[in-house]
């Protein structure tokens, strides 16, 4: 009979029983210390509570954060009693935390020590935070030419064995997003794996697709950051963190969604810099800039843009608020939610959950002596009463209605409920707007327009004022198209820029919003104004060069 010895075995077996005699030799010391022991093995350590205590200092004092309730923190240490130890606890004191303490082994600490690594380069603040250094930022920047690269690095990362490689991914992901000027980080399981996208001037762009295996560690640690509930699956979750690069806190929206694969995420980037736009860059053009000027330089009235999500009316508002704002005035914005902190301004949020709406913050902002107010969004028939009031008692209002138009915003108030005589005694203007993709300067080229397109562009430029028709190329019949270069990543475009339109409310506009008119009746009374539809806006950019025909004919509705 011959007996085979399996070594590998043989050394499992004794590095078990040793580990449970170490652990049986714990529960023993426990006593002696009057604490409770831990095995820290079986149990999932909160990465929140690890970061707490630097990892040298950890393993210096032998100890490791495992778990963090609030301020209550719970610490598993080798020595409770060293010097090193009552050091940690004394500094966790200090810093606000309640400390609960436990003895454990060894090897039980071991299995926390290693968990530090999957913290890579992310360090929690003080505010509860995700702070990338700036150092590894600039570093990942520096690799960046092109999107290829953002994909080439994520699927580097992806392939790693190391166990930081789910937070590095994750970082390398936010980080090509900050580099290329994405809005919006999209994550969208399938069946066999998950997209990853960006939008880019407002246009999702596929990076690359990834496996759900993978996809699941991201999804755990992307919810740990936005401080949302591992264990909730089948509702809806949103959440919030913030990037901190060099001087600049870039606060990042996390909203989770179930799906039919596995729940989605939608990441919001909102970059600080995104809204310093002087308002003489947003695209509008002079005739209408010289009258919103004259409107906002009034003490009184209220000042509407109008648009579907996504076409830049908080940007467009930021800069009226930025041009308006001088020491002597108060402002008050009411925002649901607040996407960027304005210096020098009162903000305030809405929260639904708990009673406090557009309307109610509207009203207690009364109270407190505006001189300028910004409703984010009028929705309902209180908030538009107090509104319009607001801006008839001595207030500027800006604030913003969802319609397709300028013109529709009239038929939207009466709608609400608000009484057709004083709208136009209220409203100043009202101002509609879109986002065109703007052309890469790099790459543009140009082109003749076809039959179909010719004879549109021409109707365009005959309906336009005679002034306008001055500052147009001599070549009317041919325009700029996309081509795509490195510079733009392939699009042809670079960068976006406004079309806009706007009615004021003069004496025509007032005899035809008392009869309770169509949106067609407000704009052949708004003719005479003699100010630019957004298609004739877009026209123009089009034959400027600024845009192509093809991206106003994707943004625009085309009468």
């Amino acid at each position: 009979m011959t007996i085979s010895f399996n070594e590998e075995r043989q050394n499992e077996q004794l590095s078990a029983l040793k580990k449970k005699q170490e652990e049986e030799l714990i529960s023993a010391l426990a006593e002696g210390y009057n604490l409770a022991s831990v095995d820290l093995r079986p149990i999932p350590i909160n990465m929140e509570a690890l970061r707490l205590v630097p990892e040298e200092k950890a393993r210096r004092a032998q100890l490791a954060a495992f778990n963090k309730l609030g301020k209550r923190v719970s610490i598993a240490a080798r020595l409770p009693k060293s010097e090193e130890t009552k050091t940690v606890l004394e500094d966790l004191d200090k810093a606000g935390f309640e400390t609960v303490l436990f003895i454990a082994s060894t090897s039980s600490l071991e299995k926390a020590w290693s968990k530090y690594a999957e913290l890579s380069y992310a360090t929690e603040s003080k505010k509860g935070s995700l702070e990338i250094s700036d150092v590894e930022i600039e570093k990942e920047i520096k690799t960046f030419k092109n999107i290829s690269d953002v994909e080439k690095s994520v699927k580097d990362s992806l392939q790693s064995k190391k166990s930081a490689r789910i937070s590095h991914v994750v970082e390398i992901v936010i980080a090509g997003a900050l580099w290329s000027g994405a809005s919006d980080i999209h994550m969208e399981p399938e069946e066999e794996n998950v997209r990853l996208r960006y939008r880019l001037d407002g246009v999702l762009n596929n990076i690359l697709s990834f496996d759900l295996e993978t996809y699941a560690f991201i999804l755990s640690r992307i919810k740990l950051l936005s401080g949302l509930k591992l264990n909730v699956k089948a509702e809806a979750q949103d959440g919030r963190f913030s990037v901190h690069l060099g001087k600049d806190d870039i606060e990042i929206r996390t909203s989770i969604l179930p799906g039919a694969y596995e729940e989605s995420i939608v990441l919001r980037l909102l970059n600080p810099k995104a809204i310093s736009v002087p308002l003489e860059s947003l695209g509008i053009e002079p005739k209408l800039f010289k009258l919103l000027m004259r409107e906002v330089e009034k003490p009184n009235g209220m000042l509407l843009t109008t648009g579907p999500t996504g076409s830049g009316k908080t940007t467009t508002l930021y800069a009226f608020l930025k041009r308006v704002h001088k020491p002597a005035v108060k402002i008050i914005t009411i925002e649901d939610p607040i996407e960027y902190h304005l210096p020098g301004i009162v903000q305030t949020q809405v929260e639904s959950e708990k009673g406090y709406s557009f309307a109610s913050g509207l009203r207690s902002s009364l109270r407190q002596d505006p001189d300028i107010i910004m409703v984010g969004e009028i929705r309902d028939k209180e908030t538009a009463s107090i509104a319009i009031n607001a801006a008839l008692t001595g207030h500027l209002v800006f604030s913003t209605l969802h319609t397709n138009n300028a013109a529709g915003a009239f038929p939207r108030l009466i709608d609400l409920g608000i009484n057709p005589k004083i709208i136009t005694s209220a409203v100043s203007v009202v101002m509609a707007q879109r986002l065109l993709r703007k052309l890469c300067d790099n790459c543009k080229s140009q082109v003749s327009l076809q039959e179909e397109d010719e004879k549109f562009v021409k109707k365009v430029i005959d309906s336009l004022p005679e002034e306008e028709k001055k500052d147009l190329p001599k070549d009317r019949l041919k325009v700029w198209q996309a081509t795509g270069c490195e510079k733009c990543n392939k699009s042809g475009y670079k960068g976006r820029i406004g079309v806009f339109e706007a009615i004021l409310t003069d004496e025509s506009v007032e005899k035809i919003v008392i009869q309770n008119p169509s949106e067609r009746d407000i704009k052949e009374a708004a003719i005479t104004q003699g100010i630019l539809s957004m298609v004739q806006d877009g026209v123009i950019k089009v034959l400027k060069g600024v845009t192509s025909l093809e991206e106003l004919k994707r943004v625009v509705e085309m009468d």
